[in-house]
């Protein structure tokens, strides 16, 4: 008798070709990921460490230069007793926007970009949300969201500019509302004033991505099976309750993603800055954010080592935001938590043995 053949199989020729046919689709794409995007970071990351004229390694003393410019963070404005009563009134989060209230602008890039995310993406997020809501059974609301999603695929050079003409004081239509409304102290060209120019900007320039909120929320609206809301109307919940205790829930994957494009967005932030003002952020350079402060130091002071410290720093703001998010998608996807999310949801019926 033959003696049975002992180990592994040998495997047909037409897997391995199936693998390298496999690997060769990669290729081009890896190739161009290295070439266009790692070595770029590795190279400005490489820079940052760099001495501006010398050329030699400097260590972090381009980050310790950057940082502590008035530039970058100027809180000598920031006055300490409004942040301590607002502390005892409404905690930390409460004092440090209560100093900034009573603050005198500039406040630096790194700050301007923390209040373009903190007053931009709340509204956006909740706008977009409640529009979605409003039209999801109205007739003819492609149209409406079509309108609305016009300032998505505007370009923001031209949002810049239309905003420029916006808060103009004599032909724009927020200084002539509130001079109509009788509040004269915004009746004003918002632009050229420190006080108003930054917030003007972040109100102007929500509905160039409320559209984008909009349609996400939309598409998230159409997966929740319409069987949770007729039982709990069968139950007696208010349309609040359903909201609170169903949609709002069930809509956590997708405002991850709205979140985390928004603030990426915000961080980013320089086309409707230079369009709206000038190259150092307007009037007294209240409306300065970090990549604008970047291409200054880049293509008008030379100072390559210094702007690439500056970018730097918005890649690892921006790595720092997605990272968060995406692991909080992937538990919310494998069901962790005490409330699984409507992916753990969909993947456990996918499973579900029929």
């Amino acid at each position: 008798m033959r003696r049975a053949r002992t180990g592994r199989a040998k495997r047909p020729l037409s897997f391995y070709s199936t693998s390298v046919a496999r690997v060769l689709f990669f290729v081009p794409a890896t190739v161009l990921l290295i070439v266009l995007v790692v070595y770029p970071v590795l190279q400005t990351l490489a820079l940052s460490f760099l001495g501006p004229t010398s050329g030699g390694f400097v260590g972090f003393d381009n980050y310790g230069n950057v940082l502590g410019r008035p530039e970058t963070i100027d809180l000598r404005n920031f006055n300490p007793t409004y942040a301590f009563i607002g502390e005892l009134l409404g905690g930390p989060v409460g004092g440090f926007v209560a100093g900034f209230l009573d603050a005198q602008f500039p406040l630096g890039t790194l700050i301007d970009n923390l209040l373009w995310i903190a007053i931009h993406l709340p509204m956006t997020l909740f706008t977009g949300l409640f529009l979605a809501l409003t039209l999801q059974k109205v007739r003819g609301a492609s149209v409406v969201k079509s309108m609305v999603f016009l300032g998505m695929v505007t370009p923001l050079i031209v949002g810049g500019i239309i905003l420029r003409y916006l808060f103009d004081e004599k032909s724009g239509i927020v200084p002539q509302f509130f001079g109509a409304i009788g509040i004269r102290s915004l009746a004003i060209q918002w632009t050229q004033y420190p006080s108003t120019l930054l917030f003007g900007l972040i109100f102007g320039s929500v509905w160039l991505w409320t559209g984008f909120s909009l349609i996400i929320y939309s598409a998230g609206l159409t997966t929740i099976p319409k069987d949770y809301f007729e039982a709990a109307q069968i139950d007696g919940a208010s349309s609040w309750q359903m909201f609170r205790k169903i949609t709002w829930p069930l809509l956590r994957p997708i405002t991850l993603v709205v979140v985390t494009m928004t603030v990426l967005w915000e961080l980013k932030i320089f086309d409707i800055v230079y369009a709206a003002t000038n190259p150092n952020g307007g009037v007294g350079n209240a409306a300065d954010v970090l990549a604008l402060q970047m291409w200054r130091y880049a293509f008008r002071a030379g100072n390559y080592a210094e702007a690439a410290v500056v970018a730097t720093l918005l890649s690892g703001l921006t790595l720092l935001v997605a990272s968060f998010m995406f692991h909080r998608m992937v538990v919310g996807m494998r069901g962790g938590g005490s409330r699984p999310s409507l992916f753990a949801r969909l993947l456990r019926i996918v499973r579900r043995p029929s």
